[in-house]
């Protein structure tokens, strides 16, 4: 199993970041608020200036070259919670586990370092990749918005998870 490596999104990092947010395959499965699904350079290195959010890169094996992003946003320290948001940007290393593998090291990070209660994060119904990555790091399925994301002009229901400190697999 190849080593993943997480580090903060750093300002050289975030057009390479935003690219990956950019394309189609990979925004359709978001929403940044308001129905917004790509995030330009400039939203990123913003959002990478303020508490509310925790942006990482990660790598696979001993490269530098970030593949992927993992998140924390809406990041509430008084109430001890945050929402999970994750795309893996080169498609090589899909179906290998790099992506479920930073996930957990993200959720490490929420549960100690940054003393969250509770974790949660929706998938788009259909979407079998995010689905795997929540299930293997033991998020729980909490809900269902129905008929609430469109995807290439189909409406999808959002499956909501969360993940409670207690709960954290390992």
């Amino acid at each position: 199993m190849t080593a993943v490596t997480l580090r903060p999104l750093e300002a050289g990092d975030v057009d390479v970041a935003a690219s990956w947010l950019s394309l189609e395959e990979n925004y359709k499965w978001l929403d940044f608020g308001g129905g917004q699904q790509s995030l330009s350079a400039a939203s990123l290195a913003f959002m990478r200036l303020r508490d509310l959010h925790e942006l990482l890169v990660f790598t696979v094996g001993e490269g530098p070259e970030p593949c992927g992003i993992v998140a924390l946003s809406n990041v509430a320290r008084p109430f001890g919670t945050a929402s999970l948001w994750y795309v893996l940007g080169k498609k090589e290393h899909a179906g290998h586990g790099c992506t479920t593998r930073a996930v957990g090291q993200l959720l490490e990070m929420a549960f100690g370092a940054l003393g969250l209660q509770a974790v949660n994060a929706w998938a788009v119904d259909g979407n079998v990749p995010s689905l795997r990555v929540l299930e293997r790091n033991g998020f729980r399925l909490v809900g269902r918005q129905r008929r609430c994301h469109r995807v290439e002009g189909r409406l999808r229901d959002r499956l909501l998870f969360d993940l409670l400190a207690e709960e954290r697999p390992g």
